[in-house]
């Protein structure tokens, strides 16, 4: 549900409140818009009551019935969280979940179920389901479950490896690349950690301390001459032979990544 009229843009973030609960998703455009859940689930009256305890929780919730209303509802509506019991008429859940695999492989799915047999769970968790709760459960700790998805959702989108574009340097996190005015950077792994590291700081210095700690998880055998000696590597094979230097030295504090205009 729309709470402004701005057309839907990028992927949402999800937001907290004070206490953790999750209640709003931030897109990019600054647009806010509920959590919508689709609740697959042949028993009326327990739909209706997680219906209820969710919308108490600031979410909005949808209503199958049966695996082909379920289907339905998604064509229909961009969903961001699945909640799919296994036993349900003409579609059973652990088909559902294997269908929304096929092409969605992000969002959430919690399985609902009474058995509570180990083979259950495991063809659930086959089916790349993201969690399990056994019937019958306690509300909150199904609002503990789609919170704690909700959030490692959110952690994997803002630390994404998305394409870094600094002046003419273009650095492919998933593919360890990297190129200078279209040319082939060709890195040692520490020093791709190095370059990834400082351009993901977005122009901030980072310290020799915090660069031990991300890129040497702080080895004994790593000192501040080693990291100079790495910067040199780097400065080498990245500003050398062109004329505007990316790498710099902040006296004192650390290193930056940045066009010298």
């Amino acid at each position: 549900m729309l709470l402004n009229d701005l057309p839907i843009g990028s992927y949402p973030k999800v937001t907290f409140d004070a206490v953790g609960k999750i209640c709003l998703l931030l897109r990019n455009d600054n647009a806010y818009i509920m959590v919508d859940i689709l609740l697959l689930e042949d028993d009326r009256v327990l739909s209706t009551e997680i219906k209820s305890f969710l919308l108490s929780q600031g979410f909005t919730c949808d209503l199958a019935y049966d695996g082909i209303e379920f289907l339905a509802q998604t064509h229909q509506k961009k969903y961001d969280f699945y909640l799919l019991d296994i036993n349900v008429p003409k579609i059973n859940g652990l088909e559902i979940c294997k269908k929304i695999r096929s092409h969605d492989a992000l969002t959430p799915i919690i399985i609902l179920s009474a058995y509570d047999d180990i083979d259950d769970k495991k063809e659930a968790f086959l089916r790349a389901a993201d969690d399990y709760l056994v019937k019958p459960f306690v509300l909150d700790e199904l609002l503990m479950r789609i919170n704690s998805l909700l959030r490692r959702q959110q952690y994997k989108e803002s630390h994404s490896l998305k394409t870094l574009v600094i002046d003419d340097l273009v650095i492919y996190p998933e593919e360890a690349r990297v190129l200078r005015a279209n040319e082939e950077i060709n890195l040692t792994q520490k020093e791709f950690q190095l370059l990834l590291i400082l351009a993901q700081a977005n122009g901030r210095t980072l310290s020799k301390q915090y660069i031990s700690e991300e890129v040497w998880k702080n080895q004994f055998q790593t000192t501040q001459n080693t990291i100079e000696v790495y910067i040199n590597f780097l400065r080498k094979k990245i500003d050398k032979n062109f004329e505007n230097k990316l790498i710099h030295t902040r006296p004192g504090f650390g290193y930056y990544l940045a066009a010298d205009k």
